[in-house]
């Protein structure tokens, strides 16, 4: 990777870092499905109206969608919010590097190099490691590494995609995510919610939704699908 692509690579790394403190905050505001929901909803729109249409075809948006949006996501704020410290759900998420590495093998023919294959088996040795500290919490562990599963399997359709605009692109992937997390927000945690989250809505809960919708997903996978385009997966 070209020194400025590093570069990318690490201030995409730095914002989901603050992330995980934005949806830890958020999740005290908001049911998981729901916050979800609000998140790429405020993502999509009024953006969806400006960008003009996407320029792959619609299987890898409604792929992209519903993959990271609707499960990768969902997953991981149930995790969090059923007892998953932010900063341990940070690194255990990371495990989508394992998962993408060996989804690029069998999806996209990748070849890795001899330290890359040393680096997933030390990176899995790890994830075991903390699944053994986990007791109780177990579950909630089990939640975030299906949420870095369904991350790396969004990674590949990106790559299949290679969005020439990667901004628009993910404009179009919230859209598709937003309806089908409001109606499973609507299911699963009730009008009763949604009237709860509204009377305790404040400046705090406003921040927390926008980092994540504005910086974190519209930037951060914006800049992410870049990276995507210029190297494998």
């Amino acid at each position: 990777m070209r020194p400025r692509d590093i570069g990318l690579a690490v201030a995409v790394m730095a914002i989901w870092g603050v992330n995980f403190v934005a949806i830890d905050t958020g999740l005290d505001h908001f049911p998981p499905l729901l916050f979800n929901a609000l998140r790429f909803a405020l993502a999509a729109f009024p953006a969806v109206l400006l960008v003009g249409r996407p320029q792959v075809p619609w299987r890898w948006v409604i792929a992209v969608g519903l993959i990271l949006g609707v499960t990768k996501f969902s997953l991981l704020f149930a995790g969090m919010a059923a007892g998953m410290p932010a900063g341990l759900s940070s690194l255990v998420l990371q495990s989508q590097a394992v998962f993408t590495m060996v989804f690029a093998v069998l999806l996209l023919r990748e070849r890795p190099r001899p330290v890359q294959i040393a680096g997933l088996v030390v990176a899995a040795a790890g994830v075991g490691v903390v699944a053994t500290r986990m007791g109780a919490n177990l579950g909630a562990f089990l939640l975030i590494v299906g949420a870095a599963a369904a991350w790396g399997l969004s990674n590949i359709a990106t790559r299949k995609a290679s969005p020439p605009d990667t901004l628009r692109f993910i404009v179009w992937a919230s859209a598709v995510a937003a309806g089908p997390l409001l109606l499973l927000s609507l299911l699963v945690d009730g009008p009763s919610a949604m009237v709860s989250a509204w009377h305790g809505f404040d400046a705090e809960a406003l921040g927390a939704l926008l980092y994540i919708s504005l910086i974190s997903t519209l930037a951060g996978f914006a800049a992410w699908g870049h990276l995507l385009n210029r190297y494998g997966a």
